[in-house]
């Protein structure tokens, strides 16, 4: 990338105008276009499509200009094709474990970090200079989307994410704004994601990511973590059509933002349904499912108008009750957590997609030996093709890297091996 000495970049675009001043100074400009989709609830819009800039006259190096990926296991694995070695990454794998993690994170605020893209990118990279991962997840956050519709959102010390001012009725939704200009407001995401492509060298591809509706609405009622996030289901049985009006406003955000992340040079995207094992069987398919399946069809329909093909992976914690419909919503890839039988999971998703998953993570607290056998065993589980190694949820601080390190070792010996016997 070409350094300006500070000078402000400008290119303008239809849909919005980005200065970039960030040292190693970028700009790129989009064009979206609406369109709307006509869904089982209602109508769906906001399936913008956004196009990145050509190279400008000036050098400037843009998101069409990436460095040649090298390794690409991880989205063949996605795709359900043959690979060497089963692909591994974590969730988290970007995280407080990491000593040099804690110590850029030292005295600074969560979400000034999530806006700088130079800090976002630096944390994405320290997990790729330990561990050969197959894959990288670009530092962010999921509640950066109900900043982006006006909800203040602070990142408490001891407490976690923390709403000031939660929805509390349906009147609360004319708070939101509604509209949301994904490329004002969480431009600086893009920002990241196109650094940390220039910056990875294309050793291995990066994920985008985004918070579930269901997920991002629980918070945004809850006003925090909660263990039964019984105020957010209050809305679901005493305020059904507001539920699904917000819903659906998040949905709108949410697919702009993906295909914002896929313009910036995201490779994959995941979706979080982080709080899915909050909803029974029932709730999960009129509230969660719905809006997952549009999530897809909708990034899928833009990118393939504009000739792309990015892999998405859903990933609904503790839904294991919808695995059949999972593996019918339009993802390449689910993610599972540690409660699922990996035999079971292949039986029930009949090969129709990928599998992703699904280590316990407190496994990392046992001796290296025992972590090598709990691989091999969940490898034989699932099989090496058409998986992505990873554990059922996120990292811990707590968490020794040494233990990470045997994780991913034991992944690619014991695949390789396994292939080799084939």
């Amino acid at each position: 990338m070409v350094v300006q000495d500070g000078r402000a970049l400008e290119r303008r675009s239809v849909a919005a105008e980005r200065v970039v001043q960030t040292g190693l100074n970028d700009s790129w400009s989009c064009r979206s276009q609406l369109t709307s989709v006509a869904r089982d609830r209602g109508a769906l819009s906001a399936c913008h499509l956004f196009i990145p800039a050509d190279m400008s006259k000036d050098g400037l190096i843009l998101p069409n200009d990436f460095p040649q990926l090298q390794n690409d296991t991880f989205l063949r694995a996605a795709r359900g094709e043959e690979t060497e070695h089963v692909p591994v990454w974590c969730m988290r794998q970007a995280g407080r474990y990491l000593p040099e993690f804690r110590e850029s994170r030292a005295g600074k605020d969560f979400f000034d970090t999530c806006r700088s893209p130079e800090a976002c990118c630096e944390l994405t990279l320290q997990p790729l200079r330990r561990f050969p991962f197959d894959a990288a997840i670009i530092f962010s956050d999921i509640l950066v989307i109900p900043q982006a519709m006006g909800m203040d959102v602070q990142m408490v010390a001891g407490k976690g994410p923390t709403f000031p001012d939660p929805l509390k009725e349906p009147e609360d939704l004319q708070r939101l704004q509604a509209k949301v200009d994904v490329d004002k407001e969480l431009g600086y995401v893009f920002k990241a994601i196109t650094l940390t492509r220039h910056k990875i060298e294309g050793k291995v591809p990066l994920i985008g990511f985004t918070g579930a509706p269901w997920t991002l609405m629980s918070y945004m009622i809850e006003g925090g973590g909660s263990r039964t996030f019984s105020k957010a289901k209050r809305w679901l049985y005493r305020h059904p059509e507001a539920s699904h009006m917000l819903l659906r406003m998040l949905t709108d955000v949410i697919v702009e933002y993906l295909l914002g992340q896929v313009a910036a040079g995201a490779q994959a995207l995941q979706v979080f349904e982080s709080h899915a094992g909050i909803l029974g069987p029932v709730e999960f398919q009129e509230f969660s499912l719905p809006y997952l399946r549009d999530i897809a069809r909708c990034v899928k329909d833009k990118l393939k108008e504009a000739g792309k093909d990015i892999p998405m992976i859903v990933f609904a914690k503790d839904a294991h009750y919808g695995l059949e419909d999972l593996s019918q919503s339009h993802y390449e890839v689910v993610g599972l957590d540690w409660t699922i039988d990996p035999r079971s999971a292949r039986e029930r998703t009949g090969g129709k997609v990928s599998l992703q998953g699904n280590m316990d993570p407190c496994a990392f607290y046992a001796p290296k030996e025992r972590i090598s056998d709990i691989v091999k065993k969940m490898l034989e589980g699932f099989g090496t093709r058409g998986y992505i190694a990873n554990l059922g949820h996120g990292l811990y601080p707590d968490m020794d890297p040494e233990s990470v390190g045997a994780f991913v070792e034991a992944v690619h010996q014991h695949s390789k091996q396994m292939i080799k016997q084939k």
